[in-house]
């Protein structure tokens, strides 16, 4: 990506963070986490935890699918099956952060600036940061991210929040439907970036695999699941490689 033209002086740090806040709110993934976390939120309640305990987790995992493992799995497994399924979810985040850095980082970037940023890297915010900060001269743009992120994790702090409450409060029938604003939205997501065999393989084996492993109660589901159909896809895709 080219860098931009220096002609104009660069925005302080505080209004490359509102710029970032700004750029928050108008994303199509903000309209995506309210719907995700509101499900999310509900899933909580019916797993009684506490809300101030669903509102810090979406702080400090700050990733929809670990949370759904944790929430999951926290009452019917160890709590070292459920760190390691927690762990193996948030891994496919290291060459996110290993490919966000050298677009963040300017001449005389300390290491410290650099933490929150690595933080607020999921899927929505590092979409939206490598697609809008790499336009911006190099010194507003650790300012812009963490206000992108604190914008997209303060929407999602907020509508799991109502998630929760809103599970409390609605008739049994609304509160049921607020369980499926989650999985409805990972599939549509799924779904719209299944462009080559290899994602379509996936995203099939995975809706197949889930009943299966669901009705052999192993335990820890996503991760199996997560495997199992991960593996076929990948074996399936090197095969037809080979063949072509």
């Amino acid at each position: 990506m080219s860098e931009p033209s220096a002609e104009s002086p660069p925005k302080s740090a505080a209004k490359a963070f509102a710029d970032g806040l700004r750029s928050a709110f108008g994303s199509v993934f903000f309209y995506v986490l309210l719907g995700n976390y509101l499900g999310i939120g509900a899933l909580a309640h019916e797993f009684n935890f506490s809300v101030l305990w669903m509102v810090l987790s979406t702080i400090l995992i700050w990733a929809a699918p670990a949370q759904l493992i944790l929430i999951s799995t926290l009452g019917t497994s160890t709590l070292i099956e459920v760190a390691i399924a927690v762990t193996l979810s948030s891994v496919r985040f290291l060459p996110m952060v290993a490919g966000l850095l050298p677009t963040l980082r300017a001449e005389g970037t300390r290491q410290r600036d650099l933490v929150l940023p690595m933080h607020f890297t999921a899927i929505s915010v590092w979409v939206e940061g490598l697609r809008l900060a790499g336009l911006l001269p190099r010194a507003e743009r650790v300012a812009f991210y963490n206000g992108l992120g604190t914008g997209l994790m303060f929407s999602a702090a907020v509508a799991s929040a109502g998630g929760y409450y809103l599970a409390a409060t609605l008739p049994p029938l609304l509160a049921a439907a607020l369980l499926f604003f989650t999985p409805m939205a990972v599939l549509m997501v799924s779904a719209r970036n299944s462009r080559t065999l290899l994602d379509g393989l996936s995203f099939g084996l995975g809706l197949v695999v889930w009943p299966a492993v669901a009705a052999m109660k192993l335990g820890l589901e996503l991760m199996w699941t997560g495997l199992i159909a991960g593996t076929i896809a990948y074996v399936v895709h090197r095969v037809r490689e080979g063949v072509r």
